[in-house]
């Protein structure tokens, strides 16, 4: 491959990248600002319950994540394919599916919340904070869903720069409104929730504003009733199912993580949930390159294309690996003072030494698996996803039931880095060495 080819493929690859890393990055970051504000409270409870909120809300996002998914992957084939009618139908079908999930959520808001607050445990300070965080942030799940469409639109449509803004603006209301509602109006932890429902519907918001100015000319391509047409709708349900699985895997790591962690008492819940953010510092990076790849991989699959999807994916998994070895070196040097930005307590952040090995070994286990999602998504081989992610899930349980007894909170994270190794080593090797002509199938 000549150099002016593999100049031409970065710069399509960080084309998409660049702000999806940058869109990701600010994703966490209401989290982040979050969890940064709780800890000034003066109360580490509040970091606890805010964790357990946070994880009930990512369950709940993390399983509708396949409204995203799935609109992206094929979204990009048609785009691929020059079908512009379809891209538009496309739009249509992924927004009434945010409507339906959204609607029955918040009408079992209660049975929800009371269920999840009961699974996750913790003292009573920590339930009773929670549950004021969760009942308040509810109110935004209508838009956060339909974000979700909007964005893998967006990314399918081969445009990363439109969620980029998006995210940014959403994360900077984020912050002012939280600030306002805890600081000036005193609302504690509630008020940390509203601003989130806030800064989420101007998001929503900026993004149908957006739409229009880029995106008016598609007006004349929807079809209310071709877009609900049987075998198009019935294929978007496919895809999304096997996506909604393989999340609903993932989810249940994740949020078995920090049920265990509540289990071990309120200093190693917050602990964890402090590491756990360096963890999502680097996946929603690594995820920009992810993102890349579906974008890419559903282009290619839509043209009929294999030369030039196996030239990008050696690009990407090559792009993935600088992204993880850049984080082990950071987590290296500055592991403390980052952790020291989220909570001023030198027992929590001593705590966190103890376990640092693991967070610094999980870029390295988890760069393939985030690339590789990427691809397959693309290339709409959901099928795969599910089945692998399904075998890593149950190596994550057997491993955490074998080495919890001795091992404590150490077992936890050996059992996540055995998920994420997994699900890499089951992709590249179910995808037959990531084969393009099996991938195209």
């Amino acid at each position: 491959m000549g150099t002016r080819n593999v100049s031409s493929i970065d710069r399509n690859i960080f084309r998409l990248a660049i702000p999806n890393m940058i869109s990701n990055i600010v994703i966490p970051m209401l989290g982040m600002v979050d969890i940064a504000i709780a800890g000034r409270t003066g109360e580490d409870v509040n970091i606890a319950a805010l964790s357990i909120g946070t994880t009930i809300f990512n369950f709940i996002y993390w399983n509708c994540a396949f409204l995203r998914m799935g609109a992206s992957g094929i979204t990009a084939q048609a785009y691929g394919a020059g079908n512009f009618r379809e891209c538009a139908n496309m739009l249509v079908r992924a927004l009434w599916l945010a409507f339906i999930m959204a609607l029955l959520l918040v009408a079992f808001r209660k049975p929800v919340g009371d269920f999840s607050l009961y699974v996750m445990q913790g003292s009573d300070a920590v339930r009773r904070l929670a549950g004021e965080y969760f009942f308040a942030r509810v109110w935004a799940v209508p838009a956060s869903i339909s974000l979700f469409a909007v964005q893998g639109w967006f990314i399918g449509m081969q445009d990363a720069k439109t969620p980029m803004i998006i995210a940014i603006m959403s994360v900077v209301m984020n912050a002012a409104f939280s600030l306002l509602f805890v600081f000036r109006f005193d609302m504690g932890i509630a008020g940390i929730a509203y601003g989130t429902v806030v800064a989420q519907y101007i998001g929503l918001l900026s993004s149908c504003a957006l739409w229009f100015v880029k995106y008016r000319k598609y007006m004349p391509y929807f079809d209310l009733r071709e877009s609900l047409r049987f075998e198009p709708v019935a294929r978007f349900l496919h895809v999304n199912k096997d996506i909604f699985l393989r999340t609903a895997c993932v989810v249940a790591v994740y949020t078995f993580f920090t049920a265990s962690s509540a289990r071990f008492g309120d200093t190693i819940l917050t602990t964890n949930a402090l590491l756990m953010q360096l963890f999502t510092l680097f996946s929603y990076m690594s995820d920009g390159f992810a993102y890349a790849g579906e974008a890419l991989a559903g282009r290619f699959v839509g043209e009929r294309n294999p030369d030039m999807l196996k030239r990008y994916i050696r690009r990407l998994t090559g792009w993935s690996l600088v992204i993880a070895l850049l984080y082990v070196a950071v987590y290296l040097i500055a592991w403390k003072e980052i952790l020291m930005i989220f909570s001023p307590s030198e027992e929590v952040v001593n705590m966190a030494g103890q376990y640092i090995v693991w967070i610094i070994a999980v870029p390295l286990a988890g760069c393939i698996p985030f690339m590789i999602d990427g691809i397959m998504i693309g290339a709409t081989k959901t099928k795969l996803l599910r089945n692998t992610v399904f075998l890593s899930t149950l190596l994550f349980f057997g491993t955490f039931c074998a080495l919890s007894p001795t091992l404590g909170n150490t077992a936890l994270w050996i059992s996540f880095l055995v998920f994420l190794l997994s699900r890499g080593i089951l992709l590249y090797i179910c995808s037959d060495r990531l084969n393009v002509k099996k991938i195209m199938e």
